[in-house]
């Protein structure tokens, strides 16, 4: 199974993206997890069949983001995960 390491860039810290982000995952049983970065971005490893609707919501973001960049990172799974968090 492949992984999605993705990193996401813009106004996406402080507006709730990672609550929100978790949220749409699991409403998709998308699983892997989701964390801010310290240089402003957050980062994404998502595993799952959903993975095109899950990219998707995160090129939006929720109502208060910015999404600017979004880099996606195909690559095989190191662990399979079996729901989705939130890391700090």
């Amino acid at each position: 199974m492949n992984q999605y390491h993705i990193f996401i860039s813009g106004r996406v810290q402080g507006v709730f993206f990672r609550a929100n982000t978790c949220r749409k995952a699991r409403e998709l049983g998308v699983k892997g997890w989701v964390r801010n970065v310290s240089d402003g971005r957050v980062e994404v490893v998502a595993q799952g069949e959903k993975i095109k609707e899950f990219i998707e919501f995160l090129k939006q973001g929720p109502l208060n983001a910015k999404v600017e960049n979004v880099e996606i990172i195909k690559e095989p799974a190191e662990e399979m995960y079996e729901n989705f968090e939130i890391n700090y």
